[in-house]
């Protein structure tokens, strides 16, 4: 497909994406829009025109009206705005709703009712476990039969761009704990859906499913404090250690887009419990990248994820937790075998042993104030083009305890 829409070469936001955010300009109300090359195209002002159906989901300040809306309505939509956008007949129409992405200024994409994270890559887990057991086994006895993952802080989440403040708590001391500014500040550059259809209490989702209720997809950093986590963490897990930030790309990417992104994921063995096996495959060939203080420090690999998007959505619900609109679940951090595919400052330092020099000749263990991290994605898209999630940053204030 060809759209009319000037699209810079190699843009993420080319026409087969179309990923939904909310924006607002100067003056005005926010609303809901789709990025197209280096533009956001006003859904709001697109429908009062009469060229798009709109039951009020646009011109809101949050996507979670338009995502309950469910599946049918969604492809129908995306149906609709790729007519437009590559029809020229609709050129005159559509094109005064066009804003320059440098004039909109991007609003947290819809309202987190809940958030789950996951620890599904088995790089990352072999790396953790060699990292604070050294000659133990590489991964917990229930890894391989499970998505292990913790409740986190829905009113945490944060838009990418929002300042991240050093946060404090008590560590492990010689004798006692002390209670400080943590000193292992560190990123977990991750992958997370977000669902759009609830699901009653009591009714779990199998993994067929998950068309039916996940809206879209989101880029993550869940920022963690390591010294806080080491100490506090058993026998329940993370608590404060993670549940101060955790930062999201403003850009929904649809289901659908991913579609020609989709591979097999590495071999499961053992087989999984039935209500974990799949019928379709769910990874994504897809490449996050980490950069530091504008230095480029790893490219994880998406495709090397254990458990996929549909075993987390599934094993969430098992138990019969209800699903809501806008519960967010993050894949855990995103790692491959090589240093420079790691996902973590925790395993590219190996927990400050081996700290990263960057091309600057700075040295960095963990975090300092005043850095900045961002972390891109790109997915494959049909016929080679690209699927762009745009970028997840944020820069360490200092502490204010």
């Amino acid at each position: 497909m060809e759209t009319w829409v000037p699209v810079p070469n190699g843009s993420g936001f080319g026409v087969h994406n179309l990923p939904y955010g909310v924006f607002s300009r100067r003056g005005e109300l926010p609303r809901v829009g789709v990025a197209i090359g280096d533009h956001v195209l006003d859904l709001a002002e697109l429908a009062a025109a009469g060229l798009l159906a709109d039951r009020r989901w646009f011109a809101s300040g949050t996507l979670n009206a338009f995502m309950a809306a469910g599946r049918a309505v969604w492809q129908a939509t995306r149906d609709r705005l790729t007519t437009l956008l590559t029809d020229a007949a609709y050129r005159d129409q559509v094109e005064p709703h066009l804003v320059p992405l440098s004039d909109a200024e991007p609003r947290l994409p819809f309202d987190v009712a809940d958030y789950v994270d996951f620890y599904s890559s088995r790089d990352h887990a072999a790396n953790v476990s060699q990292i604070f057991r050294p000659g133990g086994d590489p991964l917990p006895p229930n890894w391989l039969h499970l998505p292990i993952g913790y409740h986190g802080r829905a009113g945490t989440v944060v838009l990418s761009g929002t300042p991240i403040v050093r946060p404090c708590g008590q560590r492990r001391g010689d004798d006692v704990p002390v209670f400080g500014p943590t000193v292992k500040l560190d990123v977990e550059a991750e992958v997370g859906f977000v669902v759009g259809v609830p699901s009653a209490l009591g009714r779990p989702v199998p993994t067929a499913g998950f068309r039916d209720h996940v809206f879209g997809f989101v880029l993550v950093n869940d920022w963690s404090a390591r010294d806080i986590q080491a100490w506090e963490y058993q026998p329940l897990g993370p608590f404060l250690g993670k549940s101060f930030a955790t930062s999201i790309s403003p850009w929904v990417v649809p289901v659908a887009a991913l579609e020609s992104a989709r591979t097999g994921p590495p071999a499961q063995n053992p087989e999984p419990l039935p209500y974990l096996r799949t019928d379709e495959p769910w990874g994504l060939e897809m490449t996050l990248q980490i950069e530091l203080n504008g230095h480029v420090v790893s490219r994880p690999p998406f495709a090397r994820m254990y458990w996929t998007a549909p075993q987390q959505l599934a094993h969430a619900t098992v138990n019969g937790a209800a699903l809501r609109t806008g519960d967010l679940m993050a894949s855990g951090t995103v790692s491959g075998p090589t240093r420079h595919e790691r996902g973590s400052l925790i395993e590219l330092t190996w927990d400050g042993r081996d700290p990263l020099v960057l091309p600057d000749g700075q040295r960095r263990a963990y975090l300092e104030d005043g850095d900045t991290v961002r972390i891109q994605a790109t997915a494959a898209g049909p016929d080679g083009a690209p699927i762009g999630f745009g970028e997840v940053t944020g820069t360490v204030l200092p502490v204010i305890c």
